[in-house]
């Protein structure tokens, strides 16, 4: 897997995995950064545009201020200001003034700079107020200007000779919200790119700080497949008593199997010997009594045999670690029943995955296996198929045995799971051997079933625990 897939399916898992301790983390830590991020950017921003207003404001206000100090008034009552900016000289420069008189609550200009033309600038009656409350106080306000562009305008209110005079100062303030703007965008360009380094960072971060969860998690997926017993690296203090947990859960877990199996033989032996010293007790006498004890004798080693075994397979299917290659049992029995049957010409086609196991003992697999390849090689007419599956999604081993033989009618399906059962007493055999595969499938939480065969014949399909391992081919 290249960097690049694993940040993807790491990534993914951040985003869709609720239940993820590296999700919640990386989730909690990068909204708090982000949002503090974005409420920096926005403080920044409205910092950044406060001092320029209040610097071009500054301008603004030291024109109107130089109209009020330099205007005069004529002897036919004219208004003569001095001209302080070579750029209202130009018509629709962007800098502009005006000087007007109030008479009667109407604003009449008196003179303009060359640069409004025709056009005259206004004041709103809410501010001429104002200002005719406060003579000599400055008021700020926007409007737009000859060219629909965006002014910032200082007025002041002065009274001269008697009269009251308006002195208004305008500019185009686009340059300054440019300025503004472009200050935005690389403010959130800085901190965008800050935002991504950092969350790179956490993410990093949270996965360093927690591999050595994900190195006991592989560890444990080990056990689980057979790879190893215990848990051997040396973990950090925080962790430590939980490895020791594990392993000792493990002694305990192997402790218990052992007596268990123990148990399991001595009462084998305790029950055997009795019941071959009544079978030998019986002999071959005639009479009802001596027939009875056999009978008996025989039924009760039947049932210990088959308790024995599922006792077995239980305990073997709880332990943890066993692991049962699928190819070579395959193998070894398939080349072994053609032999067995090689008068009958049986051709054995088997089919597995490299890497596939089943998730317990050889023993319990060859049972499982034998048994159903027996069976096919005795029904058959000659072929027979495996084909052994693993399904990913569920762990699972599926194993199929089909053959080109008679096949069985559905009714028929559960009754020849019934210990002792035959369908035809002219075959050879006991009867024992769906059964046993039943039980031992049954112990590994699997499941049997039957279909008819693409072959023609029967198809015997069971589900047991599996894996699959990674080789390199």
């Amino acid at each position: 897997m290249t960097p690049q897939q694993w940040i993807g399916k790491a990534f993914s898992r951040l985003i869709h995995g609720r239940n993820s301790l590296v999700g919640r983390l990386i989730r909690l830590a990068s909204a708090w950064f982000i949002f503090s991020l974005v409420i920096t950017a926005i403080a920044l921003t409205m910092f950044f545009h406060e001092a320029a207003l209040q610097r071009f404001q500054v301008n603004v206000s030291q024109i109107s201020n130089n109209l009020l100090a330099g205007t005069n008034l004529e002897a036919d009552g004219s208004v003569t200001p001095p001209i302080s900016d070579a750029r209202a000289n130009f018509t629709y420069s962007g800098l502009y003034w005006q000087v007007s008189e109030v008479v009667s609550g109407q604003v009449v200009p008196r003179a303009s700079s060359r640069s409004l033309w025709h056009v005259n600038l206004t004041v709103p009656e809410a501010i001429l107020a104002t200002l005719q409350k406060k003579p000599d106080d400055v008021a700020y306000y926007n409007e737009t200007g000859p060219q629909r562009q965006y002014l910032r305008i200082a007025a002041r209110f002065s009274v001269i000779s008697g009269r009251n005079f308006l002195f208004i100062a305008a500019e185009d303030r686009g340059p300054m919200d440019k300025d503004v703007r472009t200050f935005g965008l690389v403010t959130a360009l800085a901190l965008l790119i800050l935002a991504i380094g950092s969350l790179l960072s956490i993410f990093f971060q949270v996965r360093i700080g927690l591999r050595p969860l994900f190195d006991l998690t592989g560890e444990i997926a080990g056990i689980q497949r057979g790879e190893q017993q215990r848990i051997v690296k040396t973990y950090p203090a925080e962790i430590t008593p939980v490895a020791r947990q594990i392993n000792a859960f493990l002694d305990d877990a192997q402790e218990m199997m052992e007596r268990q199996r123990m148990h399991v033989g001595n009462l084998a032996h305790a029950l055997k010997t009795p019941l071959s010293v009544l079978l030998t007790a019986a002999g071959d006498a005639d009479g009802a009594l001596p027939e009875t004890v056999r009978k008996q004798t025989e039924t009760m080693r039947g049932q210990v045999d088959h308790h024995l075994r599922r006792a077995r397979a239980a305990a073997r299917a709880q332990t943890l670690g066993e692991r049962t290659p699928v190819e070579p049992v395959l193998d070894e029995m398939a080349v072994m029943l053609e032999q067995v049957f090689q008068e009958k010409g049986v051709i054995i086609d088997w089919r597995a995955p490299e890497g596939l196991s089943f998730r317990g003992e050889r023993q319990d697999f060859q049972e499982i296996a034998g048994n159903l390849l027996e069976n096919a090689c005795i029904w058959c007419k000659r072929r027979i198929r495996i084909t052994a599956e693993f399904i990913e999604d569920e762990q699972v081993l599926s194993l199929s045995i089909e053959d080109d033989g008679p096949g069985l009618d559905e009714s028929r399906f559960e009754e020849v799971l019934k210990r002792g059962a035959r369908l035809d007493e002219s075959v050879p055999g006991t009867g024992l051997g769906l059964s046993i595969v039943d039980e031992l499938v049954r112990a590994y939480g699997g499941q049997l079933k039957f279909e008819r065969a693409a072959l023609g014949g029967l198809k015997v399909k069971i589900r047991l625990p599996g894996m699959m391992e990674n080789t390199v081919g």
